[in-house]
């Protein structure tokens, strides 16, 4: 992978897919932490998130770095970070990291883009974005993401043509693979139509360090998970007192003459 070759992916398609990122050993620890998490979320409530899924064949966990370190892992892993900054550039946040488990049955979800749900038109450039990590090989028939061709150029959501659902393509990849996309592009979960199959993918969320994350780490990170990460990870996840103030310092310089 290199800068150039991802921007140009994200300029021309709005999305690029890595193949095979994970070792199989790290494949295997993310598979048996996300067992886990499953578990630990049927303990304390449903997984199913009825405003999201039609049925309870969507399985859903979140906080996954609050689980298991190997989440935190994938987070900060050096190829998706690359894409990141080739889609955001070098100043941006972790919003969010949950998963979504598609069983035999599932259906879609609404046709929505992540950047509409943090920011309002229009949308210009890209603010948000996920790095989607395929557990299990993605493929159409288990409930492929499916993405709406070059919607990231749509500035509004009055863009967003009628046939939509019509136009929809599939997002396709092997386990250990991430597809790395752009918030503005509008997709939604495919059906799982297999008798067999269970499709598991992880969506790390990524905004610019001027957006609000979705989730309050400091407050939903457990302290014993804070305290492990270094100085790196907690910049990325803006557990510091002063995580949100960048731009204030730079435009305090200028005007200042500095």
């Amino acid at each position: 992978m290199d800068m150039a070759n991802l921007r140009r992916q994200f300029e021309e398609k709005g999305f690029c897919i890595v193949p095979k990122a994970l070792s199989t050993v790290v494949l295997e620890q993310a598979r048996s932490a996300l067992d886990r998490g499953v578990e630990l979320t049927r303990a304390k409530g449903a997984t199913h998130i009825a405003t999201l899924d039609p049925n309870d064949a969507n399985i859903r966990v979140s906080n996954l770095p609050a689980i298991d370190s190997v989440f935190t892992d994938l987070l900060m892993h050096d190829d998706a970070l690359l894409a990141v900054e080739a889609l955001l550039g070098p100043h941006y946040l972790i919003s969010n990291f949950t998963a979504n488990i598609a069983l035999p049955g599932s259906k879609s979800m609404r046709l929505h883009s992540d950047q509409a749900l943090v920011l309002p038109p229009p949308w210009l450039q890209p603010f948000a974005m996920n790095i989607i990590w395929c557990l299990d090989d993605v493929h159409l028939e288990n409930g492929a993401t499916l993405y709406l061709p070059d919607s990231h150029r749509l500035q509004a959501p009055e863009d967003v043509p009628p046939d939509a659902l019509d136009r929809m393509r599939a997002f396709e990849a092997p386990a250990g693979s991430f597809i790395a996309m752009d918030g503005r592009l509008w997709h939604t979960s495919g059906s799982n139509v297999t008798t067999n199959e269970q499709r598991r993918m992880l969506f790390a969320y990524y905004s610019a360090d001027f957006v609000r994350q979705e989730m309050n780490w400091a407050i939903s990170l457990p302290q014993e998970v804070q305290s492990a990460m270094d100085s790196r990870t907690r910049a990325r996840f803006a557990l510091s007192a002063f995580g949100h103030t960048r731009i204030a310092n730079e435009l305090t310089a200028i005007v200042a003459g500095a």
